[in-house]
């Protein structure tokens, strides 16, 4: 193992028109210790003729073809064929600038193991962003100027897909990508924070972040929001549940009812509150939907609230505040 060489792990998949920017501002890195692994995920277009172009004009970059299929399968070979220090993954669509594999390593080399290198990210689209990505990239990008993103982990992915690195002897210990767990950056970055792993803070754009119809989070059944709320229900009866106190759900849109469901299913006791008149005091699965008020009957608790009104948050937050209650202890954003 080379000392300091950074694996970037590409997995690619008919996206041809979108390669050469990619790896040419990999090429274009002012550090220079580095390795491609990119894996051809069974393309149907001309994705690996333009990989093996620059495979024959750089050594550091090799190709292989995936073991299995999909995403999962294709990082999993690509990490069994890396030898680096650190590891870092990169979307074959995606842009670096050119000093992130130097601010990464630095920030790593630093701050020692035990740390996640995060950058702030820029969308780009032909057609323009909108408001949901641009809201979710200031959002973000809030969170990595502090290091503070695991703080709101339930709400979304705090540690964009293809712009972290991490130690390999901490990427083992996290299990790397072995879970056959979609969507896999989420999972991944679960697990970071149950490691105990710390964010190392940047206020600088280390990546541009292509958006585009048919992208695979876009068009693939394993990006769709019944499978991130699995991973947020999973990790936080895992990680953060104390099962001596009551557990508040707390909203009855698709979120709430899809959380409702999977507690019914494993035999978690709750409480189901709303603030909408309408269904106050009606049952589904069972469960009798009752007023927020009841909270003030109620002892020691933790709450899940999947409430998406951004104003209704605030007053939520705010209740919260009286009580003397505490965030990602006491009650929990999942939206």
């Amino acid at each position: 193992m080379k000392a300091n060489l950074v694996s970037i792990l590409i997995p690619f998949k008919n996206t041809a028109p979108y390669l050469r920017e990619c790896l040419d501002s990999i090429l274009a890195q002012s550090y220079p210790s580095w390795e491609v692994i990119a894996v051809n995920d069974h393309s149907t277009d001309e994705s690996l003729q333009i990989v093996q172009e620059y495979v024959c004009r750089d050594t550091r970059i090799k190709v292989f073809a995936n073991s299995g299929a999909g995403v999962i399968h294709a990082l999993q070979t690509a990490y069994a064929k890396s030898s680096g220090t650190f590891i870092t993954r990169m979307d074959s669509d995606d842009i670096m600038t050119p000093d992130r594999l130097q601010i990464m390593t630095n920030s790593l080399l630093e701050h020692g193991p035990g740390h996640v290198a995060v950058g702030q990210v820029t969308y780009f689209s032909h057609r323009g962003i909108s408001d949901g990505y641009d809201r979710y990239e200031k959002w973000l990008n809030r969170l990595t100027a502090k290091g503070s993103n695991f703080s709101e982990i339930y709400k979304e992915c705090v540690i964009p897909s293809p712009c972290w690195m991490v130690h390999r002897t901490d990427f083992d210990a996290c299990d790397g990508f072995n879970p056959f767990r979609y969507p896999e950056d989420y999972d991944l970055t679960f697990r970071f924070y149950e490691a105990g792993l710390n964010i190392i803070p940047c206020d600088k754009t280390l990546l541009y972040w292509r958006d585009y119809d048919h992208r695979t989070s876009r068009t693939s059944e394993h990006y769709a929001q019944n499978y991130f709320l699995d991973i947020k229900l999973h990790y936080f009866l895992k990680l953060d549940y104390d099962p001596k106190r009551l557990l508040v759900v707390w909203g009855a849109g698709f979120k709430g009812k899809k959380i409702a469901k999977s507690l019914i299913e494993q035999h978690i006791e709750f409480t189901w509150i709303c603030d909408n008149p309408k269904k106050i005091g009606k049952k589904i699965y069972g469960k009798t939907l009752l007023p927020f008020q009841e909270l003030d009957k109620i002892g020691a608790s933790q709450s899940i609230v999947t409430v998406a009104n951004e104003m209704a948050q605030e007053e939520i937050r705010g209740y919260f505040k009286k009580l003397g209650l505490k965030h990602m202890t006491d009650y929990f954003f999942f939206c």
